[in-house]
């Protein structure tokens, strides 16, 4: 029973599913006035559904390649723990139960629901054995998970949610780009190139800390009162600024080094710079 329950969590990566929640809870009360909890416990169940058909449709269709990598090899289909039928079947009853909880809160949330799980599955998990330009593609789902807390308790994708999304897209890259760096040899054994230029050099951190610094200044252009209904106070930009400057520092020190150890801090700051700043946004519009 142990094993099924983990290879369960493993393959809907139950981790990763609720930090997406996390974001989506986090968008929903950047939104609202007063919390209507069925709305945010529907968000939060749909979401969680959502990740985790997009995450097993995934290793569904990497089975082959996961069997290569030592991070994944272990992963309940490679192993044949669990038949591609199986997780098929849960794909799919998850990919349903998902929309149709997000569909129940409004139409538009079931809808970047959808294109958040077909982008992942169909269009980024393909083109990630073809060019490293997947990232971008695949920061599209990725950053669809704030957004969608306010489109829930709106109904409504306008600048605000807008500036939610291109906080989480441009977070992404060097996210991303500090795993790829880590696991540039295990990705190639398994034909996967996901380094901006391809290669494990100082060029591929230099758009690191290009798309650090766009991040950064997106992530506090809200103090200027350019979003809407989304704003910060000049304090919480300048909190939210120094977590920017902390990470940026990492990617920094990776352009000198070109070391792992780097990359790692960069990938742990990058993890603790859009989870705190979730929080700080939260607070700060609870605070006026």
């Amino acid at each position: 029973m142990q094993t099924i329950i983990s290879d369960f969590k493993q393959l809907t990566k139950v981790g990763l599913s609720l930090s997406v929640v996390f974001s989506s809870v986090a968008g929903y009360l950047l939104a609202i006035d007063v919390i209507n909890y069925v709305t945010l416990l529907l968000l939060a169940i749909g979401g969680f559904f959502m990740v985790g058909a997009s995450n097993a449709f995934n290793q569904i269709i990497e089975k082959d390649t996961d069997a290569i990598m030592k991070r994944t090899q272990n992963r309940p289909l490679p192993t044949g723990r669990m038949s591609v039928n199986v997780a098929l079947t849960l794909a799919i009853v998850f990919t349903i139960l998902g929309l149709t909880i997000l569909y129940t809160i409004n139409p538009k949330t079931a809808l970047f629901g959808a294109i958040s799980i077909f982008l992942y599955t169909s269009v980024y998990t393909p083109l990630k054995a073809v060019t490293p330009l997947s990232v971008f593609v695949g920061a599209i789902p990725g950053a669809i998970p704030f957004m969608l807390g306010w489109v829930a308790a709106t109904n409504n994708f306008g600048m605000e949610a807008g500036f939610l999304f291109m906080i989480q897209f441009f977070w992404q890259f060097p996210h991303f780009w500090a795993i790829g760096w880590l696991q540039h040899e295990e990705y190639m054994k398994a034909g996967f190139n996901l380094l901006p230029m391809g290669k494990k050099d100082k060029g591929a951190v230099k758009q690191i800390i290009f798309y650090t610094i766009i991040m950064i200044l997106v992530s506090i252009a809200p103090v200027l009162k350019l979003s809407g209904a989304f704003y910060i106070h000049p304090i919480t930009a300048v909190i939210v600024a120094l977590l920017g400057v902390y990470m940026l520092y990492f990617g920094i020190k990776l352009h000198k080094s070109e070391e792992n150890v780097d990359a790692r801090k960069l990938m742990l700051s990058s993890v603790l710079y859009i989870t705190v700043i979730q929080v700080v946004y939260v607070i700060d519009k609870f605070l006026h």
